[in-house]
């Protein structure tokens, strides 16, 4: 027979101990044409598909932003913990603009 073997093969099972990779999510994105030729011409450059340089253009982005709200926290504590009027008058300023700036 034939199919004697079918039933000596291993059968993978996922337990939920095995870390699985990232799902993907299938999302629609409009862009501005100067931007969707930048991010070509980024691509090419770099030998990557458009949609793997968005993705990294976009992680780049979160990172940038977390960064800056970590900075920006922590300024804050060191405006709330000055005791200098100089000082916590420069912080303050430094937060107007980190906050104002954008």
């Amino acid at each position: 027979m034939r199919f004697q073997n079918v039933y000596k093969r291993t059968i993978l099972v996922h337990t939920g101990a095995m870390k699985s990779g990232n799902k993907t999510v299938r999302q629609s994105l409009s862009l501005p044409a100067n931007i969707a030729t930048q991010v070509r011409n980024l691509a090419k450059t770099r030998k990557l598909s458009s949609n793997r340089m968005l993705v990294e253009l976009i992680e780049n982005g979160i990172e940038a932003e977390q960064r800056k709200q970590q900075e920006f926290f922590k300024l804050a504590e060191r405006f709330r913990n000055a005791t200098d009027p100089e000082e916590a008058k420069r912080l303050g300023d430094e937060l107007g603009r980190m906050v104002f700036s954008d």
